[in-house]
């Protein structure tokens, strides 16, 4: 099948740019803190669904405007609602933003999370389900849901959260409903960096991860999802199999004729 470009994408529910390689999606509802929609989950899900299939990107910037990172679902226009539906139709809703986790997962991009503010409910799940995460010093995390009467285990935090803390930090976080602070989030191995300008952070990692074998990063995003269900036998085989798809590429001759030539690899992501 022939791959797409993603050259004429137009957002319609946040703002959407792309250069060299890299994506940008900015939330951009400031005036309340950059909240989600139902129009804003759904497109959010299929862009990353498409983005599997993109062959122009290789990285994926997250972040929000105003100072804020992004404050959940929307008070009046998603949780009003959600008081007065159907089991049936609630149902479909949680299956709906769960699937936006899974296609961020499932991508083959590495994204990448600056977080500034306000980072809380499906905002801070946003921040969780990303690859890497940069914060700024008034960055506060917060998995809210008990603190509005509903369980911690809300798309996957129960299962990628503690993946990522541990177990009993993620625990206090989920019970508690608790704001984790940037520096106490990077202590824990949530962010992985703290400083005045995290938007400008996340490009540079974006940027990095770009210029390397864009086709092996996919494979490695790959493996650290599926391997979490795989024992250490099946993982190593995993992995076996995986290299060794890596190893037929172009890429991986590039590298090796750079280091006998003493000079630094220019890899072009075949």
């Amino acid at each position: 099948m022939q791959l797409s470009s993603m050259a004429g994408y137009q957002a319609t529910h946040f703002l959407w740019e792309a250069d060299e390689g890299v994506a940008t999606i900015t939330l951009n509802r400031p005036e309340r803190k950059n909240p989600l929609t139902f129009d804003s989950y759904a497109e959010l899900r299929d862009l990353f669904r498409a983005l599997v299939y993109a062959d122009d990107i290789h990285a994926v910037v997250i972040r929000g405007a105003g100072g804020n990172f992004c404050s959940g679902g929307d008070v009046h226009e998603i949780i009003g609602p959600l008081t007065k539906m159907s089991m049936k139709e609630l149902l479909a809703f949680t299956r709906m933003t769960g699937d936006l986790v899974k296609a961020m997962r499932a991508c083959p991009q590495p994204i990448v999370s600056a977080v500034e503010g306000v980072c809380a409910g499906a905002g801070a799940i946003v921040a969780m389900s990303s690859d890497l995460r940069y914060a700024a010093p008034d960055a506060k995390v917060a998995f809210l849901f008990n603190r509005v009467g509903l369980a911690g285990c809300d798309m996957g935090a129960c299962a990628l959260l503690p993946r990522i803390i541990g177990q009993g930090r993620a625990s206090e976080l989920l019970y508690f409903g608790r704001a984790m602070k940037a520096e106490e989030g990077e202590r824990w191995g949530f962010f992985n960096a703290v400083s005045d300008d995290p938007a400008a952070d996340a490009l540079k990692a974006a940027r990095r991860i770009t210029e390397g074998p864009t086709f092996a990063n996919g494979i490695t995003k790959t493996q650290l999802h599926q391997e979490w269900n795989m024992s250490v036998d099946q993982a190593i085989e995993a992995e076996a199999q995986a290299q060794a798809i890596c190893m037929q590429g172009k890429d991986f001759e590039r590298a090796y004729n750079a280091f006998v030539n003493k000079q630094t690899p220019v890899f072009e992501g075949d």
